[in-house]
């Protein structure tokens, strides 16, 4: 947990002709309900008419979100999925440019790690103008990919290399619009029928090399997932710190393993005294924790990648390191970030 605290925003007299920018997905709300409470609001904190982006196939939020920067805004708020926001996060990383999410997606796992109020727009929207700002973490990937090309993309959630991201592959989007993240689980069920280990080497900060035969490899800025599932304990989003998990099941009962390690070992039993007495004597290399500030990793041949829930493609290597305060996320007045 970072010592900063939220910064309190300014109050409204000091922000007369100041505007905002909205940076939307159209597939995941109403365009015309949402832009007229974004200006509705504006007006009423006496900020000026706010300048609207909607996404494309072709520009996911990132191309928007840096044109919204040359036009000058004062602060920045995203209204999509977990690739939306991605992409907005992305732009705005080490600019100082407040961002508000306001939750419109399916996972909206960085509005969940926040705490963030999922069915209440408008409080988002209204903490644009009279809430906190706070740093948090933000992480870039840069993947090599099997022609030994480079690129580097920006993540705030999470970002995979195996079977994760195989997972989000197979799931069917249809199912997804219908039951929302519960289609994971069936991408999840089509993932493991196939799914094969694979080896890597790795190095986590300056130590040195290591080997490892993992199903999958997590790099995580924050570790919690929807229905209150604990796929990283005690990750923190504002630590200044990156938590990698490595998984590798092993035998028959291998995955049975991870599913205890993270349905129940860490979402439950780590919640109290006495289950964390029983964790520390259990052995269990099912998944492996580590944490650092950067990590490389390289397998041959490529592996599927995933940032934040989205298909990256295959690549061979992927080097992912944290931004310390890269973020400022708008949050309401008076949010409690000591669980963050």
């Amino acid at each position: 947990m970072a010592d900063e605290r939220p910064e309190p925003a300014a109050a409204t007299v000091e922000r007369r002709g100041q505007r905002v920018a909205l940076v939307y997905n159209p597939t995941k709300v109403n365009p015309a309900t949402l832009r007229a409470r974004v200006t509705q609001l504006s007006t009423a904190a006496g900020w000026s008419a706010p300048l609207f982006f909607e996404t494309t196939v072709d520009d996911l939020g990132g191309r928007a979100t840096e044109q919204a920067l040359l036009e000058g805004v004062d602060a920045v708020l995203v209204a999509g999925g977990d690739g939306t926001v991605r992409a907005v996060a992305e732009a705005l990383t080490s600019t100082g440019m407040p961002m508000t999410i306001v939750p419109s997606g399916t996972g909206n796992l960085l509005a969940r790690n926040l705490n963030l109020p999922l069915g209440d727009p408008d409080a988002m929207i209204r903490a644009t103008f009279d809430g906190d700002r706070h740093p948090v973490d933000a992480c870039v990937a840069r993947l090599r990919r099997p022609d030994g090309t480079t690129e580097e993309h920006g993540f705030v959630v999470m970002a995979g290399m195996g079977l994760d991201a195989a997972m989000i592959a197979n799931t069917n989007p249809q199912l997804k619009k219908t039951v929302g993240w519960v289609a994971y689980v069936d991408g999840a069920a089509r993932s493991l029928v196939g799914a094969k280990p694979f080896r890597i080497m790795y190095q986590l900060d300056d130590h040195r090399l290591h080997a490892a035969k993992v199903h999958s490899i997590l790099f995580a800025n924050c570790g919690t997932l929807p229905a209150g599932i604990e796929l990283i304990p005690g990750a923190s989003i504002d630590d200044g710190l990156m938590d990698v998990a490595v998984i590798q099941p092993t035998g028959p009962f291998g995955w049975l393993g991870v599913w205890r390690k993270v349905a129940w070992d860490n979402s439950v039993l780590r919640r109290f005294r006495a289950g964390r007495r029983v964790l520390e004597r259990r052995r269990d290399s099912s998944v492996r924790y580590l944490r650092g500030h950067e990590m490389e990793t390289a397998t041959a041949p490529a592996q599927p990648v995933e940032l934040d829930g989205d298909e990256f493609g295959e690549a061979t290597r992927i080097h992912c390191w944290i931004v310390p305060g890269g973020l400022r996320i708008v949050l309401p007045r008076g949010h409690d970030t000591s669980k963050l």
